[in-house]
């Protein structure tokens, strides 16, 4: 019996304090400030009218339909990510940071929906301005699914060199719309991805570090061709950065016009600075050269003036 009163005197107090908080001008100022009409827009004649209403108490429910969304991103970013080695969360994140967007976009669209906008109405009116945008925006999304493209498939990774539209660069950075490399001027490539779907890409250590490189070199006919090899192999054999397995090899290209062909073959560890004991393997060969009497020819050609008698 004491229990029944105390819940009914409870249940009177917290009466008193609704009557008293809906009687409160603060609170009818509040009510009104939620029921304030941002947008109110009318469309349409007859049986296609439509009517678009956003209230203030609709943004403020969107906001924190948002911050729930981020905050569950969040957790499943961390869930997943926890025991993914570094290079694979790099990419992971990447990819999320895209998918995020899209996520909140589909939020918005579900809230809008169940709160009685008419989501249908408000992509008809805008249809023009959507348009609009996304030929703006076409080259942004073609960007964003091509690094989507690389970030699956792997053909490119940070650290690789690779060759694109004639330039070369040390990858740094993979984003979502650009890649990121750096040439041997040490100067910064920022690459838009949609160039890897339109252009042909060379990766030149996707296979690994080492590669094979070459200098060509034309000796004057009637040179010593076994002493020509010989000669070109020293000049590989002593460069501290060529390394000595695979050996350096000799080929016999052509019997050219004005030389006797010849191609150096040679491994690097670092073929983005390849450039470097290229040019040393030149001033050594000339010097090679100079010394056992072997000249490098240049094209000549013979000119006949004839005089036409009158």
């Amino acid at each position: 019996m004491q229990e029944k009163k105390a819940s009914d005197k409870i249940e009177e107090g917290v009466e008193k304090v609704s009557e008293v908080i809906t009687e409160s001008s603060l609170w009818e100022k509040f009510v009104e400030f939620l029921e304030y009409k941002i947008i109110n827009f009318n469309y349409g004649v007859g049986d296609e009218a439509h009517v678009i209403v956003l209230k203030v108490k609709y943004v403020i429910l969107v906001a924190i339909v948002l911050m729930g969304t981020t905050y569950v991103l969040r957790w499943v970013k961390r869930l997943v990510t926890r025991k993914m080695p570094d290079e694979d969360k790099v990419k992971f994140n990447t990819v999320f940071s895209f998918a995020r967007w899209l996520i909140y976009l589909i939020v918005i669209l579900v809230v809008f929906d169940s709160i009685g906008i008419n989501v249908t109405a408000i992509f008809a009116a805008s249809a023009a301005l959507l348009i609009g945008i996304g030929l703006a925006l076409q080259t942004l999304f073609q960007d964003i699914i091509s690094g989507i493209f690389i970030l699956v498939d792997q053909s490119v990774h940070v650290g690789d060199i690779i060759e694109i539209d004639g330039k070369v660069g040390r990858v740094e950075e993979i984003k979502l719309r650009t890649t990121r490399a750096v040439t041997i001027d040490n100067k910064v490539l920022v690459i838009p991805n949609h160039l890897y779907l339109e252009n042909m890409l060379f990766n030149w250590t996707q296979n690994g570090t080492l590669t094979r490189e070459s200098v060509s070199v034309g000796v004057a006919y009637g040179s010593d061709v076994q002493l020509v090899k010989k000669l070109l192999i020293q000049a590989a054999s002593t460069h501290p950065d060529i390394l000595s397995t695979p050996e350096p090899s000799v080929i016999f290209m052509d019997f050219g016009s004005s030389s006797l062909d010849f191609k150096l073959i040679f491994t690097i560890n670092d073929s983005f600075k390849s450039q470097f004991p290229k040019s040393d393997l030149r001033f050594e060969i000339d010097r090679l050269f100079r010394e056992n009497n072997i000249s490098i020819p240049f094209p000549q050609r013979d000119i006949h003036i004839i005089k036409k008698l009158e």
